[in-house]
């Protein structure tokens, strides 16, 4: 969609007004300060005078804000004399709106008329389209920086380099860090996270041990670095020797111990959180309620509920859909189910927990209700979703609506079945005694099925009847018909699928 601006003057065209309007202005933005977003629109076209440039670009932003981007074009064209602050406004504004083919688009059209853009509008440029298709661009724009002969200052610079860390291009990272003239804390942290993102631990602690003042963001980033690749003791070693933590810097601490399965550590360090008299925030909760379900910690998840309370932190979507996985994985479904009703909106991942937690206890018809009640709201299902409902038929015994839940993963979601899908359907027709429609099954895999195997073997390691289904293995023929690799034997302990 094009941004078309007028050569020619209109017939009736809107010109600014040359004297300022400020009472208009301080009209419009004390409407958009009280969210009244309807009224300054009003205000606007029922002015005699059509405003000065302020006015357009205060008019802008609440429709961008609402996502009625063809609105704010069509007010934007009708700007008769257009500033480069009012395309920053726009371009800026769009980029808010989350519609980056159009900043992109517009960014073209200031060009085509003359404006030359600055450090600012580079920077909302590049954050734009860094994690869309036009990704390929941001060599482009860098090179345009260049040739504009702009600054590569501290707003265009971190932003470049946080890009070509994402694409793992290190020599392009350090070329953006030199080419920086003056560089403060932003700068030399996004050099650390950069390092962190592609690997080179060694690269960014030398960094970090080199930058000339280091504030909170510089710990944490590379704490978050050394979390994401799985050395969460070198994580707490820095984490340690941190002279001042904010919520930040202890959120990230208790996250990665949350990833990592150390769910009572992460408890712990909760509570040495508290004691420093650091207000938890809502993603502080959320990590801690994660640590409560995976140690099935009831009690503990109680207390955690309490402080939300206590706190007043705002339910949000994530804290909510934690509080439903936390109930439900410690076994209290009519707690999870009340949390869930209580949510204004629901999420998948809400909708997840609720059926897993039904289907965990037993409780299969009720977990298939409410994937049907999920289904009914236009939700649609995911892998993890799909397991669960598997789940639910193989606890009640229903072979039939297993096998058609199964079915319709792929025919009717488009969801590919996955190795944990197929040993929930070998434990559903094994516990049935329906050993023929298992081997079948399992003759049609496109996947490796070790571990679906070794499923079958537990369920019916003495009846004497799975012969066939354990000798089954697949030909060479349909090896190279399916595509399917040799894999690397793991023993049952070096595997990280474990099989129930």
């Amino acid at each position: 969609m094009r941004i078309r601006t007028p050569i020619l003057p209109r017939k009736n065209p809107r010109h600014l007004s040359t004297l300022p309007t400020i009472n208009l202005d301080n009209d419009i933005n004390n409407c958009l300060q009280k969210t009244r977003f309807n009224e300054p629109q009003k205000l606007f076209h029922q002015t005699p005078i059509a405003g000065n440039i302020f006015s357009w670009n205060a008019m802008m932003k609440p429709n961008l804000g609402n996502g009625q981007t063809e609105h704010a074009q069509e007010l934007f064209v009708e700007v008769s004399l257009k500033t480069r602050a009012s395309w920053n406004t726009f371009l800026s504004s769009l980029n808010k709106s989350q519609n980056p083919e159009v900043v992109y688009k517009g960014f073209l059209e200031m060009g085509r008329v003359g404006f030359k853009p600055k450090e600012s509008t580079i920077s909302t440029l590049v954050s734009a389209v860094s994690e869309t298709k036009f990704n390929v661009l941001v060599p482009q724009v860098h090179a345009l920086v260049v040739c504009l002969g702009l600054n590569m200052s501290m707003f265009v610079g971190p932003v470049l380099m946080k890009w070509y860390s994402r694409m793992g291009d290190v020599e392009g990272l350090g070329r953006v860090f030199d080419e920086i003239l003056v560089k403060n804390a932003a700068c030399w942290n996004a050099l650390v996270s950069g390092y962190m993102e592609v690997g080179y631990f060694k690269q960014a602690r030398r960094v970090f041990d080199k930058m000339p003042e280091r504030d909170i963001v510089s710990w944490t980033s590379l704490i978050d670095g050394y979390i994401r690749n799985k050395w969460v003791n070198k994580a707490r070693s820095m984490f340690n020797k941190m002279n001042q933590k904010n919520v930040v810097s202890w959120t990230a601490m208790i996250n990665g111990y949350v990833q990592n399965e150390r769910f009572r550590e992460a408890l712990k360090l909760f509570v040495l959180m508290l004691r420093s008299d650091t207000r938890p925030n809502q993603f502080t909760f959320s990590n801690v309620l994660d640590a409560c379900a995976g140690c099935s910690y009831l009690i503990t998840g109680l207390q955690v509920h309490s402080c939300i309370l206590k706190f007043g932190i705002p339910q949000d979507l994530v804290l909510s859909a934690s509080l439903v996985d936390m109930y439900a994985k410690c076994r209290n479904i009519d707690a999870a189910f009340c949390v869930f009703e209580s949510m204004q909106e629901k999420s998948l991942v809400s909708w997840n927990s609720l059926i897993g937690g039904y289907a965990r206890q037993g409780l299969g018809r009720r977990a298939l209700q409410e994937f049907d009640r999920m289904i009914s709201t236009g939700i649609n299902p995911s892998q993890v979703t799909m397991f669960n409902v598997l789940l639910a038929c193989r606890g009640s015994g229903l072979v039939k609506e297993g096998e058609r839940q199964f079915n319709s993963m792929d025919c009717k979601y488009g969801i590919q079945p996955g190795l944990e899908h197929y040993a929930c359907m070998m434990e559903i027709y094994g516990k049935a005694g329906q050993l023929g429609k298992a081997e079948t099954l399992i003759k049609g895999m496109i996947l490796k099925f070790d571990v679906v195997l070794w499923a079958f073997r537990k369920i019916h390691g003495g009846t004497g009847k799975r012969s066939g289904v354990i000798e089954f293995r697949p030909s060479k023929e349909m090896k190279q018909r399916r595509n399917i690799a040799k894999q690397k034997a793991l023993s049952q302990i070096e595997s990280p699928v474990e099989v129930k």
